[in-house]
């Protein structure tokens, strides 16, 4: 007895179902599918230099108003990254922008993660500029995380073209001023020597003739 497609169809979409259910965790979440639903804001103003293992960034968010009640319905946790602004990517391939945020390489330093409060109110967090921080151009972002951990919305400091609201960060160089003066000292010692050496070997000299 032959089985009609319909049948076919009922047998097989639970089967289907399953499978997408299976692959959509290692899906990669693309950047341009997300919803831009946080309001982001940061202390440093446009332009700014800040000085890594040094100045703060304070960041203020929150929940855009306009939105429908509900959109933030899922959201568990918000994650703040340090990210880099185009000028800073330019021949630099270990920080290229990728849509999907698995192989995105713009946001690379997590500032915090913290817990969604929901959307009536602003939150602020103070973060200290790490002194891993390397120079460059930057902005803020923060994605809005489900319970998953998945990205399900975010919000920035610059536009989408990521040319406004941009900050600079200086760099440790690793060389500290302590040891710029103990080199100065050590400097100074060895002329010291230098002269005393060929004074006292001129005296030497004149008492042998």
């Amino acid at each position: 007895m032959a089985v009609s497609l319909s049948s076919q169809i009922s047998l097989l979409l639970p089967l289907l179902l399953q499978l997408v259910n299976f692959l959509t965790p290692s899906m990669a979440v693309l950047f341009s599918s997300l919803p831009k639903t946080i309001v982001v804001t940061a202390s440093p103003d446009p332009g700014q230099v800040l000085h890594a293992g040094e100045d703060r960034i304070t960041v203020r968010w929150s929940l855009n108003r306009s939105l429908p009640v509900g959109v933030d319905s899922g959201y568990e946790m918000v994650k703040f990254l340090l990210c880099y602004a185009p000028a800073s990517q330019i021949d630099r391939g270990w920080r290229k922008t990728y849509d999907s945020l698995k192989k995105d390489k713009t946001c690379q330093f997590k500032m915090t993660t913290e817990a969604y409060g929901g959307g009536g109110a602003e939150y602020s967090y103070a973060y200290t500029v790490e002194r891993s921080i390397p120079t460059a151009t930057y902005f803020v972002r923060a994605y809005a995380l489900n319970a998953d951990g998945t990205q399900v919305g975010y919000g920035q400091t610059t536009d989408d073209g990521k040319r406004a609201n941009l900050f600079e960060v200086v760099g440790i160089s690793g060389r500290h001023a302590s040891l710029d003066v103990a080199a100065g000292c050590f400097s100074a010692v060895s002329v010291g020597a230098l002269v005393i050496f060929f004074f006292v070997g001129g005296e030497e000299e004149v008492k042998k003739k």
